[in-house]
């Protein structure tokens, strides 16, 4: 750890220029086992150091990135960083940006775990193992992926930040698909390897591949649904990107822009951005340095704040609150990452679906895209497991359905949770690995307009 500050000082330090500079070094070692039809398909390992130096300039920030760490590679990285950060300031207003922040304490947490940073391929190549049993006793086979990661995140700044975090997570996913091309869903996500247990998860995907019974078709319309923790979790990271993200609200975007304060979501509903939470996935601090901090967003089903970075925060006349996704905050703004959803006290989702006369049960939601975005409206198909709900119970499988409408409509209409909340990763990691995940329980909403069956 002491390295990567280290090598963050050298890349400060080889600035010459601008109002001010950040030097960030993300340090990633993972490995990724992917598997399709019950085999293993690829095998990939990251080991891998980079720099990325930002410079300040009349408002503007621009940056460069480098894997080198000698004092060549540094410089080039600098000068590269301050020709952007001039060009930017030549050929605009001044910009918006106040200046990288001052430091401030952050807390150590529990998101870092030794047995898992060791990275052991044989810990991957045991839960495949366990997904193809647990899958073949079902008749069914077993796509998807393993991980595992460390990540060390160690900043620099020219208004004295030095700030270094090690975290890990893990994480499986598996998609059961049957003979007859029906499939199903589950996953796991976790600080350590040994907290995901393989066959549970691809036992619950398996079950849901092989549900008996030709798939029924629903026509359009509003129908009560039953979402496992998989729909709600992808709904709620809808609306941290619209709702709660601060450049939109300061910009009069979000859905809850005028409306803190006011009732947007059921009573049950209450939502927390939290980064010590013992099931998330921990933080020390943000993308520049900001300390993480326990937020409430959502309570009693009233609106009570959005989350912002220290650009957005500026534009809103408040500090940051911990949420920068980069260095001088990204371009599309900040996002809550440690998403919070209270649980409630149905038993499991049986028992959220037993009131229902005739719905839908959801595993999980696919594809989704915003509509009009000020109102949280997205629009997306269900997948892996679409279930006809009849007189309480679910008694047939059901063609995955088109689904349109908004996201704090859903929230407003929730009756019941369940007690037992999920934290439900994002195993994408298509460029820096980034571990993000949601905390929350299945749920029943009186109604979810859907506009039809996906041929």
């Amino acid at each position: 750890m002491t390295a990567s500050l280290e090598l963050a000082e050298r890349a400060l330090a080889a600035v010459r220029a601008g109002d001010g500079a950040q030097a960030t070094v993300v340090g990633e070692r993972s490995l990724m086992l992917r598997f399709a039809r019950s085999q293993p398909t690829q095998a990939t390992a990251v080991d891998d150091t980079s720099v990325e130096i930002s410079v300040l300039r009349d408002g503007h920030v621009a940056g460069a990135s480098t894997n080198g760490g000698t004092g060549d590679e540094l410089a080039a990285c600098a000068r590269e960083a301050e020709r952007a950060a001039e060009a930017a300031a030549r050929h605009g207003e001044p910009g918006a940006y106040p200046g990288f922040p001052e430091p401030a304490g952050s807390r150590a947490h529990a998101g870092h775990d030794p047995e898992t940073a060791l990275l052991d391929p044989a810990a991957g190549g045991a839960a495949l193992r366990q997904v193809f049993d647990a899958a073949a006793s079902r008749g069914v086979d077993g796509h998807g992926i393993w991980t595992a990661g460390e990540v060390t995140t160690a900043i620099a700044s020219t208004a004295g930040m030095l700030a270094i975090d090690r975290v890990t997570d893990a994480g499986l996913r598996v998609t059961c698909v049957a003979p007859g091309g029906r499939s199903g869903h589950a996953a796991s996500t976790a600080t350590a390897t040994g907290a995901i247990d393989a066959a549970a998860v691809a036992a619950r995907a398996a079950s849901r591949a092989s549900v008996r019974g030709e798939p029924k078709r629903l026509g359009s319309g509003d129908y009560a649904v039953v979402l496992e923790c998989y729909a709600v979790a992808e709904l709620l990271e809808q609306l941290g990107r619209l709702a709660l993200n601060g450049l939109a609200y300061a910009e009069d975007r979000s859905a809850v822009s005028g409306r803190l304060g006011t009732q947007v979501a059921a009573p049950s509903v209450n939502l927390a951005d939290s980064p010590r939470y013992a099931r998330s996935l921990p933080r020390a601090f943000d993308a520049e340095g900001v300390p993480k901090r326990p937020m409430p967003l959502i309570q009693d089903g009233v609106a009570h704040a959005v989350v912002h970075d220290t650009r957005s925060g500026a534009l809103a006349g408040v500090r940051s609150t911990g949420h920068a996704l980069e260095p001088a905050g990204a371009p599309y703004g900040p996002r809550p990452t440690n998403m919070v959803l209270a649980a409630g006290g149905a038993a499991d989702e049986a028992e959220l679906c037993r009131p229902i006369e005739r719905g839908v049960y959801v595993t999980r939601l696919w594809y989704t895209n915003p509509v009009r975005p000020k109102e949280t409206l997205i629009t997306g198909v269900t997948r892996d497991g679409t279930l006809l709900i009849e007189d309480g119970e679910v008694v047939a499988p059901l063609e995955d359905l088109r689904f349109t409408d908004t996201v704090l409509g859903v929230l407003e209409r929730t009756q019941a949770l369940t007690a037992q909340p999920t934290l439900v990763g994002d195993h994408g990691f298509y460029g820096r690995r980034f571990a993000t995940g949601v905390v929350c329980p299945g749920l029943r909403a009186s109604s979810m307009h859907f506009t039809g069956a996906v041929p």
